[in-house]
């Protein structure tokens, strides 16, 4: 059976005035469905990186990522946006929710890019019945009409884990998801991740620097200078 998601000697490297400077430096990395993968490393060892490149939100050098077998990053640009758009969920450390926006339009906005203005319309109703389920069981049903400066950081961050959900995503990947949050509001995201894995079966990537919050995770992959340097079983 194919790896769920898979990269091949996977490298980038980014221009720092002349100079060039190698992030990731042939990274070979396979990911089961259903698997909860934490990546680890000191700041500078190409995590986000790897995260990026894995979700086709940037483009790699050399070597290609593989979703169920198939080669996805060389894919044409629509295919590509398809799979951000579908295939993937991002949560990020800063949320990155729109200001202006309620908890729910912010929740509803993939859909909007995905289905344009009039299909989007036309299944408004359902769309909007999906998004509440979501905020429900995230614990955000009573702060619907609520915009990001309303709310708390962890429900920020609920707010962006329903959005990432709402695609029906079959990989989630995360960013530091509790970085920007307290201890207490960091383990309660975490146990909200570690349910929705075992009870949607979903795929998750997780960067991060905690090695408690890594701890948790089915398997921790570590990085340094570019490179996996060690697997690791979690320790939870």
């Amino acid at each position: 059976m194919k790896a769920h998601l898979a990269t091949n000697g996977l490298e980038k490297s980014y221009r720092k005035g002349k100079n060039r400077v190698p992030v990731l430096q042939g990274v070979d990395l396979e990911v089961e469905r259903g698997e909860f993968v934490a990546v680890v490393g000191a700041s500078g060892s190409g995590k986000s990186t790897m995260l990026h490149v894995l979700g086709l939100l940037d483009a790699p050098d050399a070597g290609e990522v593989l979703l169920n077998g198939q080669r996805i990053d060389s894919l044409p640009d629509r295919k590509r946006d398809a799979h951000r758009n579908g295939t993937f969920g991002f949560v990020f450390q800063f949320y990155h929710l729109l200001p202006e926006l309620t908890a729910i339009e912010n929740v509803l906005m993939p859909l909007m890019i995905r289905h344009g203005v009039l299909s989007y319309l036309s299944k408004r109703g359902r769309f909007r019945a999906e998004a509440i389920e979501l905020l429900e069981r995230v614990g955000l049903g009573h702060r619907l009409q609520h915009t990001p400066n309303e709310l708390s950081g962890g429900e920020i961050q609920r707010a962006a884990i329903a959005r990432s959900l709402i695609g029906g995503p079959s990989l989630l990947l995360l960013d530091e998801p509790t970085g920007n949050l307290d201890a207490t509001t960091g383990q309660g995201v975490l146990e909200l991740l570690c349910d929705l894995n075992r009870e949607r079966g979903l795929t998750m990537m997780m960067v991060t620097h905690d090695p408690q919050i890594a701890a948790r995770a089915d398997r921790i992959v570590r990085l340094a200078d570019g490179r996996i340097e060690e697997w690791a079983p979690a320790l939870a």
